[in-house]
């Protein structure tokens, strides 16, 4: 496969799950933001998916329909669902002949869905939740049509390898977000909201109760989303998965191009999995989550150098 074509599936991938990740985080914040009328904190989400100065973020953040707005339709937010939609739809449109044609169709959708005025109108006036669920089944959708449709060949490889590099990094981006709110339930024994609005923004609430009975802590919800390797949407579970699929590229990469990547995938699997972290030092869990993303991000700037030809 051209790593022209490769570069453009995996991130055709990534601006996918990273919209899917924003709009769940979005849409667990704004029901939270319902509960807590006055000073919810968005700050942290508008620093993590907007562009805007500090005096524009202050103006906005205590109005959530404004903060909807911004993220998922303002064009001049490069972060926004609207712009990542729009490039996913884009890479996928260049390489039509290696994605089926139900995939395309998804995408394109969803394009000419979330450009129809009365989408935004509702966020804006009415109820946001209805059009953010609309978005998310597109989401969901899309995965599901890949994982149905696509024949699993390199392609495939690179689509699931973007996918679940961008999930690992987004992860870590949420768990950062809410330090504050672990830090403040550590030792809540009956578990305060915000773990259970963690746990909702990563579709992590129904195995959580499942595995550990509903008996909510901190040290419980950071090893779910860490540790749990029967959990779609934890770290080691993505990191255990896309080194399972970098291996098949192995007969196709270049020894020192596979070596390198292959060390560092390891390093960073290990560095997670074997590093205890407590929740009751908020300082070392917050170095740890940065180290794992810079890890993640090193992963990523080595595909784009060793197997899509970036510099």
């Amino acid at each position: 496969m051209l790593s022209r074509v490769a570069e453009t599936i995996y991130w055709q991938a990534r601006y996918m799950e990273r919209t899917s990740s924003m709009l769940q985080v979005l849409r667990t914040n704004y029901i939270a933001s319902q509960d807590q009328v006055h000073n919810f904190p968005w700050r942290p989400i508008i620093l993590q998916y907007g562009q805007l100065t500090n005096d524009e973020g202050k103006a906005i953040e205590n109005d959530s329909r404004q903060v909807l707005e911004y993220l998922i339709f303002d064009k001049s937010n490069i972060g926004s669902a609207y712009n990542n939609i729009v490039q996913a739809r884009e890479n996928a449109r260049s390489i039509q002949d290696h994605i089926t044609k139900e995939v395309w169709q998804c995408l394109n959708d969803f394009y000419h869905f979330i450009k129809e005025p009365y989408v935004e109108q509702e966020v804006k006036f009415g109820d946001p939740l209805s059009a953010i669920d609309e978005m998310i089944k597109k989401c969901l959708l899309y995965t599901g049509t890949v994982d149905n449709t696509m024949t699993r060949d390199e392609g495939f490889t690179f689509m699931n390898i973007g996918k679940l590099l961008e999930r690992s990094i987004q992860i870590t981006d949420v768990l950062r977000i809410k330090l504050t709110d672990l830090k403040q339930e550590a030792n809540n024994p009956g578990g305060a909201p915000g773990l259970r609005y963690l746990l909702y923004s990563l579709y992590g609430f129904e195995i959580f109760l499942k595995t550990y009975k509903g008996k909510f802590n901190a040290q419980s919800v950071l090893h779910l989303l860490l540790y749990n390797t029967d959990f779609p949407h934890s770290v080691l579970y993505s990191l255990d998965r896309l080194y399972r699929l970098f291996e098949r590229l192995k007969p196709e990469s270049l020894p020192e191009n596979y070596e390198q990547l292959d060390f560092l995938i390891g390093k960073t699997i290990n560095s997670i999995k074997y590093t205890h972290i407590n929740t009751d030092n908020p300082l070392s869990l917050g170095e740890f989550l940065f180290k794992a993303r810079t890890d993640l991000v090193e992963i990523a700037g080595s595909f784009s150098k060793f197997y899509f030809g970036k510099t």
